[in-house]
């Protein structure tokens, strides 16, 4: 069963050549596939890696693998193969969100503080000033 965001095997067929071989040193890597998936899953989500569901394996390995395959250039193999060969034929469905949103800042996150904000800090505000010999008030 394939799970929301991961591979079908259809795309898992494209893209199979494409990635290194396993077994270089220090033993056979993860399943291809399986870390794949994790990554997709992440990126989709947008959740941080350590709250990867065990299903996809250790979030290091994905992690990793995502950082090593960008660095060499397998992303960008996958990349060229996947959308060039499709887009050619039309089978890739271009889709532009445009985001109108606005988020409004709360009043305190103004920024920092600006030179002299610790010398008028001291000082009382008019409201609350009062004469030295003024009463307290109870």
């Amino acid at each position: 069963m394939i799970g929301r965001h991961e591979l079908t095997d259809a795309a898992w067929a494209r893209i199979e050549p494409l990635l290194p071989t396993t077994g270089h040193r220090g033993g056979r890597w993860r399943d291809h596939r399986q870390v794949i998936n994790a990554i997709l899953w992440q990126a989709k989500t947008g959740v941080p890696w350590r709250d990867l569901p065990e299903r996809y394996g250790p979030w290091k390995t994905a992690h990793e693998r995502l950082r090593k395959w960008t660095a060499d250039g397998t992303w960008e193999r996958i990349l060229a193969e996947v959308v060039v060969k499709d887009d050619a034929v039309g089978t890739v469905e271009w889709t532009f969100s445009v985001d109108s949103s606005s988020v409004r800042a709360h009043q305190h996150a103004a920024g920092a503080r600006k030179k002299g904000a610790a010398a008028n800090r001291s000082k009382p505000s008019p409201s609350t000033a009062r004469p030295s010999d003024a009463p307290a008030a109870d």
